[in-house]
């Protein structure tokens, strides 16, 4: 099968690449290379690319191809509020034009990284797909925008399935560090405490970035009238954990840290504990392995063995600070472009090299 893989540069893209080539597809990338240089470890082997805001996509560069993941957004709640009309823009609007021109092109499955976002302050009520969706930030508003109107374009010869990805945790090799369990072990590993601002109480399911692959892997191949228009929640019944029982897996994982729960921040309306049943039961090839545990571990491991540090953690590998240091310096506008004497030319290269 022929894949475009949009936002194959960044977090998720990055670990969802060779899963996706191991399994013997034909993958071309697409991306804006924003966060291209934010290499964890050995450098990433990217497959060819087309170096293109998702914005600037036209039909010709969705030609040819089978199916389309899309992972390409501002992907995080703080970066989605630093400027709402650009996270609509992004997030949204070339979301939904990009569907219509796969749809145009002849793409015939178009996977979409929604998220469990979409379900807000749910509270302690364990939800499934059919739950109420109330979004509390820009960025879980945009998702559910998307999801209603790529639907409406669904036919028998266009198939979307969105796949509500729950937090993600884990190693990459283009690493985040403003992710909930790959920011507590940071802290726990540069300052050896693992601060919680808020109280601890609020729920939050889990999901390690290549159980996220995993999932987008089987239903890429899923029989069409499994997957056809339907939403699913992709996790692990056992990472629903309070914000504090993550915490607490991060003193397991890191020796000597310590547990510090501020408190300063108050209650977080975000709330939501997840049903990931519907994927395994109607996609059996999806089987998701990792724990939230294992995770901090894993992580604990990677940042001591490739020497995350204070700079790393607070810079390099933190989105929003890291876009606006890009700002700041002048090789990024105001609109999330490169600056013009940065732009790269809308041309394939193999492969795009992160630095």
């Amino acid at each position: 099968m022929r894949i475009l893989v949009t936002g194959h540069q960044g977090y998720l893209g990055t670990v969802m690449v060779p899963f996706l080539t191991a399994a013997h597809h034909d993958v071309v990338g697409l991306d804006s290379g924003l966060f291209s240089d934010c290499v964890f470890g050995p450098e990433p082997e990217d497959p060819p690319g087309l170096a293109i805001d998702i914005r600037d996509v036209e039909l010709k560069h969705l030609s040819g191809f089978d199916a389309v993941i899309h992972l390409a957004a501002l992907s995080n709640d703080p970066l989605g509020a630093l400027e709402p009309s650009l996270t609509f823009d992004i997030n949204h609007s070339a979301s939904v034009r990009l569907a219509k021109l796969a749809r145009e092109a002849g793409v015939q499955r178009f996977l979409y990284a929604s998220t469990c976002s979409v379900y807000g302050a749910a509270g302690d009520d364990i939800v499934g797909e059919d739950a109420p969706l109330r979004p509390v930030t820009p960025y879980a508003e945009s998702k559910v925008r998307v999801e209603a109107d790529v639907q409406e374009m669904a036919d028998d010869s266009f198939s979307p399935v969105y796949l509500r990805n729950a937090t993600a945790f884990g190693v990459s090799p283009r690493l985040r560090a403003d992710i909930v369990l790959n920011n507590l072990v940071g802290h726990a590993v540069v300052s050896g405490q693992v601060r919680v601002l808020s109280d601890g109480t609020p729920w939050r399911p889990l999901v390690h970035a290549a159980d996220i692959a995993r999932a987008f892997s089987a239903v890429l191949v899923a029989p069409r009238e499994a997957v056809h228009g339907r939403a699913f929640n992709v996790g692990v019944a056992g990472n629903n954990l309070t914000v504090a029982e993550i915490a607490e897996t991060v003193v397991e994982a890191v020796p000597g840290a310590e547990l510090r729960i501020t408190g300063e921040t108050g209650g977080d309306h975000r709330s939501y504990r997840v049903d990931f049943s519907l994927l395994t039961r109607l996609v059996p090839a999806y089987q998701p392995s990792w724990t939230v545990a294992a995770g901090a571990r894993e992580l604990a491991t990677a940042y001591e063995a490739y020497g995350f540090d204070d700079y790393g953690f607070n810079n390099l590998y933190t989105r929003l600070t890291r876009i606006e240091r890009r700002m700041a310096e002048g090789s990024l506008g105001s609109d999330l472009r490169p600056a013009p004497d940065g732009r790269r030319e809308n041309a394939m290269v193999t492969p795009l090299r992160s630095r």
